[in-house]
């Protein structure tokens, strides 16, 4: 792949948490990235970080500050360069902002997919990398969650994700040149080994291990636990937690898919672990690898959470020759690393 022959991979939403490891995984292995995001919850700063890890290849990464539902700017970047591939991550994601403001996350998430297929399309590039997640399945009646469940999204975040996928059948039925591949996420956690790039949700977080961290390094007061009276082990929801670096191996390995396989189609795959893990598990499991306590506050149920989800794996351990290599020890240890070097984020007290 040296040379001229290097492949040239777009990925939207670079600047945000796992398209940041995934921008420097691709670099590493010799891919030339361009990256554009909106800044709209990601900091730049994520981007310059990456091209440092990257050292040597660090050159092959350029970005641009581009929203997708800006078709105009979009469509320049792919004048620029012809891509081999896209990878998407673009896209808000907080579950509660989503019911709150339904428009907008049907605005931002899927008018920004529909400009980016029809500009893929004009461009002959139909590679496509799509980040779909879990929330996809709803509340689902039995564990672990396989590729074929029936899809149920409970809010509009959810949603998304799950019209997103409907609309990437759709363009391939109509057009078998489309190659995509659909991942969906379980609960990405940790940080990269250096602790120079992680998570830096803006405002309030609306997952469990950045309101840990914040409460770790003194940013709030304590943990609000949503629902102790569940089915559980002890009473707190269960998940799939995956350490960010084993997700970004997984859009590596999905990619390869894309460049190796001739006839791939539409084809979804889950990204996880097929471990499930409490709330409370995963606490404990943060509380030993910083040495902090976490102060938690126990609460109602949130409407909308299910009990216990977590994945099978399978199908992507034989078709795509990928498994989760690290537990809750390494993701809870990856992300205080990050947390203690960077207890503001990227950026500063004043930012936040």
């Amino acid at each position: 792949m040296e040379g001229e022959w290097r492949k040239s991979i777009l990925v939207t939403g670079g600047a945000g948490y796992i398209g940041s490891h995934t921008t420097l995984q691709l670099l590493l292995d010799g891919y030339k990235v361009v990256v554009i995001d909106n800044l709209d919850n990601s900091s730049e700063e994520a981007v310059r970080r990456v091209a440092k890890l990257a050292g040597e290849y660090g050159h092959n990464l350029s970005f641009h500050q581009v929203d997708l539902r800006d078709k105009e700017a979009t469509e320049k970047v792919f004048s620029l360069e012809k891509f081999d591939a896209v990878i998407h991550f673009a896209g808000l994601k907080a579950v509660g902002e989503s019911v709150a403001k339904p428009l907008l996350y049907y605005n931002n998430n899927i008018v920004g997919t529909l400009n980016l297929l029809e500009i893929m399309t004009a461009h002959n590039c139909k590679k496509l990398v799509f980040s779909s997640s879990a929330t996809v399945y709803g509340q689902p009646n039995e564990v672990p969650c396989t590729e074929d469940f029936p899809l149920c999204a409970m809010n509009p975040y959810g949603r998304t994700k799950l019209f997103i996928e409907e609309i990437c059948r759709d363009a391939h039925q109509a057009d078998p040149e489309w190659k995509i591949m659909l991942l969906r996420y379980f609960n990405p956690v940790g940080a990269h080994s250096s602790g120079n790039i992680g998570e830096d949700p803006r405002g309030i977080p609306n997952n469990l291990m950045p309101f840990v961290q914040q409460v770790a390094v003194g940013r709030r007061p304590e943990l609000v636990v949503f629902g102790t009276d569940y089915k559980t082990k002890d009473g707190t929801g269960v998940r799939d937690y995956i350490h960010v670096m084993d997700l970004s191996d997984g859009h590596i390995a999905a990619l390869r898919k894309l460049f190796e396989t001739k006839d791939i189609g539409c084809e979804v795959y889950n990204l996880g672990t097929g471990q499930g893990t409490s709330v409370l598990e995963m606490v404990a499991a943060f509380e030993k690898a910083s040495g902090k306590k976490i102060p938690l506050k126990l609460a109602d149920r949130r409407p909308g959470d299910p009990e216990t989800v977590y994945a099978s794996t399978e199908k992507a351990e034989q078709e795509l020759n990928w498994k989760a290599q690290y537990g809750i020890e390494e993701m809870c240890r990856d992300q205080w690393n990050w947390a203690r070097k960077n207890p503001w984020g990227y950026g500063s007290p004043e930012t936040d």
